[in-house]
C-alpha cells in the first residue's frame, strides 16, 4: 500500500533536530502497543559543526532547518496528517550552547508553527534507557553480567553501568566529538586531525571514565551513538550479530583516517556532515574500549536516529521501571554520603502517603511525585559535611551530583526541596530558588510543604509512623496516625515545620492519635 493510500491510519510523528541531521519518522498507531514505520525522512543539518566551531548558527543553517521542517509538514499533509499529527518535537541538548538559541527557536515557532523542545541531559538519558532496555531484551548475557553502556554524543559522553540488568551508577562527561574538535582544529582541517592528536586530547577524560569503573570488574561494553552505529556493518563480522572486535574498530580508524570527505562519504555512505565528527567519535569509543581491556564489544546495528524517534512520544511518560531506576540511584547517593537509610526511606513512604491523599488540593503530576521521592531520599545528604546546616549542604551536593534520568532542572528541583525540607522556607530573596520561574516556584513551595510534614511525622527516626488517613476541609488537614496513641513528639514538630503548608495551601495541620487504641484504654 502507498503512502497515498493511508490517510485513514492513526497517525504520529516524531520530529529530531540533531547535532547532523533533522529527521522525522512517522507511525500508524492504531494499535498503541505496536506502532507500524510509515514513513523516515532524513536531512543533514550542521548544527554541531556551528555551534562548536563558530559558537553559533548561521543564517544559513537556521533557514536550511526551516525549510527541512517545511517540507517534513508537506509529507505529513501528503499523508493525511498536519501539524497536530507531530506528537513531539525535539531539538538537541547542545542548542543551549548556542549564543543564538532563542532566535533559533523564535524562528522556527514562527515560520513553521513548531515549538521545539531542547532535549536536556535527564531526557537524553531517558531515550539511552529506554534504547538500552531494549538491548536487554535482544541479548540476555546483559541480564547476567556486569555491563558499560557508553553512549558518545557530540558534547558529552553518558555512561551506564548494569549490573544483572539493573542500573547501578551513571555519569556524563564532558566528552564528545564535536567538543574535541572544538579544542584542537586549529592548525588542522577538520576532517584532517590526526587520530593521534585526538586521543592525547581526550586522554584525561577517558582515564577519568576508567579510573571511576575500573573496580566494577566490567564484563561487557556496549557503545551507541549517532557515528559509530551509522558504521555498525563495517564493524561487526555478521550482519546479524553486534559483536564486534577491537582489531576491526582500529582497523575502521586507520582506514577513515586516511580519506577525504568525499572519500568518507562514498565509502561509510555517509552524509556529509557527519564526516566532521566521524573520526573522532571513532576514537574516542575505541580510547574506552582499551581502557577496560576488553577483547570485544558490542554496536547495536540499529538505526540510532530512528531509535530516538520512536522512542520519543513514551520517554515522557513514567513507567515504573524507568521510576524504579531513578530512585535506585538517588539510594545509591543517599548512600554514598552516609544518611540513615531507614529514615531516608519512611520520610519518601510517608510523603508518597500524603502526596497521594491530597492530590485533589496540590495538583501536581506524576513527575513531581517522582521528585518529591527521590528528595526524601536525599534529603540529609548534607549531614555527611556537617549536622549544622545540613539542609544548606544537601542542596550543594544534590546540585554537585548526578541522579540517573533527571536533568539540570529536575536536580535542581530536588536540591530546592531537600533544602526546604527544614528551618526556613522558601523566600523570594534566597540564591538559585529566586531564579527560578513563578511556576516552579510554585511547585517548590507544594513539594516542600510535604517533605517537612512527612520529616514531621517521622521526627523520632523510629519509622513507628507507618500509615496514616487524611481527611481535609476548607481549614485545616487533619492526619490520623494509625496504629500511635501518642504523638507528643510529632505535635512539635508540626508546629515547628507545618507554616509552609499553611501559607501555601490556606490550611492548618493537625494530628491525630488513632481513635480506636484510644477508645481501647
Amino acid at each position: 500500500m502507498s503512502e497515498r493510500e493511508r490517510p485513514s491510519a492513526t497517525l504520529t510523528a516524531s520530529v529530531h533536530i540533531g547535532a547532523s541531521s533533522a529527521s522525522m519518522l512517522v507511525t500508524n498507531v492504531s494499535d498503541p502497543s505496536h506502532p507500524v514505520e510509515i514513513s523516515f525522512l532524513e536531512q543533514p543539518l550542521p548544527l554541531a559543526r556551528d555551534i562548536f566551531l563558530e559558537s553559533k548558527l548561521r543564517r544559513a543553517t537556521v533557514e536550511r532547518t526551516v525549510t527541512i521542517i517545511k517540507g517534513f509538514l508537506a509529507h505529513l499533509k501528503e499523508l493525511g496528517g498536519g501539524l497536530e499529527t507531530i506528537k513531539r518535537a525535539v531539538t538537541t541538548n547542545i542548542l543551549v550552547e548556542s549564543s543564538n538559541n532563542d532566535s533559533f527557536l523564535t524562528r522556527i515557532s514562527v515560520a513553521t508553527g513548531i515549538n521545539l523542545e531542547i532535549l536536556d541531559d535527564g531526557e537524553m538519558t531517558r531515550l539511552i534507557y529506554l534504547k538500552t532496555r531494549r538491548r536487554l531484551r535482544e541479548t540476555p548475557s546483559m541480564k547476567k553480567r556486569t555491563t558499560l553502556l557508553i553512549h558518545v554524543g557530540p558534547g558529552n559522553t553518558r555512561a551506564i553501568l548494569f549490573r544483572k540488568g539493573k542500573i547501578v551508577r551513571y555519569t556524563s562527561y564532558r566528552l564528545g566529538a564535536y567538543r574535541a574538535i572544538e579544542s584542537i582544529e586549529q592548525g588542522f582541517e577538520t576532517s584532517e586531525i590526526p587520530p593521534g592528536v585526538i586521543r592525547r586530547h581526550c586522554q584525561a577524560q577517558v582515564d577519568q571514565i576508567r579510573y571511576e569503573y575500573q573496580k566494577e570488574e566490567v564484563q561487557d561494553l556496549v557503545i551507541i551513538g549517532y557515528e559509530v552505529q551509522h558504521l555498525s556493518s563495517h564493524l561487526t563480522l555478521k550482519s546479524n550479530d553486534s559483536e564486534i572486535s577491537i582489531e576491526a574498530l582500529k582497523q575502521v580508524i586507520t582506514r577513515a583516517s586516511k580519506m577525504n570527505d568525499d572519500q568518507m562519504v562514498n565509502h561509510f555512505q555517509i552524509d556529509y556532515e557527519v564526516t566532521p565528527s566521524l573520526l573522532a567519535a571513532l576514537v574516542i569509543n575505541h580510547q574506552i574500549t582499551e581502557a577496560f581491556q576488553l577483547s570485544s564489544l558490542r554496536v547495536p546495528g540499529s538505526d540510532f536516529e530512528k531509535g530516538l524517534l520512536l522512542d520519543l512520544p513514551s520517554s515522557p511518560s513514567l513507567s515504573q521501571d524507568f521510576s524504579d531506576e531513578v530512585l535506585r540511584s538517588a539510594t545509591i547517593l543517599a548512600k554514598k554520603y552516609q544518611t540513615h537509610p531507614k529514615h531516608s526511606l519512611h520520610v519518601a513512604s510517608l510523603c508518597e502517603q500524603l502526596f497521594e491523599a491530597t492530590t485533589e488540593l496540590h495538583q501536581l503530576d506524576p513527575r513531581d511525585h517522582l521528585l518529591l521521592k527521590v528528595a526524601s531520599i536525599v534529603h540529609e545528604v548534607g549531614g555527611y559535611i556537617s549536622a549544622r546546616a545540613h539542609h544548606k549542604h544537601s542542596l550543594y551536593l544534590i546540585l554537585n551530583s548526578e541522579i540517573f534520568g533527571l536533568g539540570k532542572k529536575d536536580v535542581t528541583m530536588v536540591g530546592l526541596v531537600a533544602r526546604y525540607h527544614r528551618q526556613s522556607a522558601p523566600k523570594p530573596g534566597h540564591e538559585i530558588y529566586r531564579d527560578l520561574s513563578q511556576q516552579d516556584r510554585i511547585r517548590v513551595c507544594k513539594l516542600a510543604s510535604i517533605i517537612r510534614i512527612a520529616d514531621a511525622l517521622e521526627k523520632t527516626h523510629s519509622q513507628r509512623i507507618k500509615r496514616i488517613e487524611v481527611h481535609m476541609t476548607p481549614q485545616k488537614l487533619k492526619i490520623t496516625c494509625i496504629g500511635i496513641h501518642d504523638l507528643t513528639a510529632e505535635n512539635m514538630a508540626i508546629q515547628q515545620k507545618s507554616d509552609l503548608f499553611e501559607k501555601t495551601f490556606g490550611m492548618k495541620v493537625s494530628l491525630k492519635e488513632d481513635p480506636n487504641l484510644i477508645s481501647s484504654t
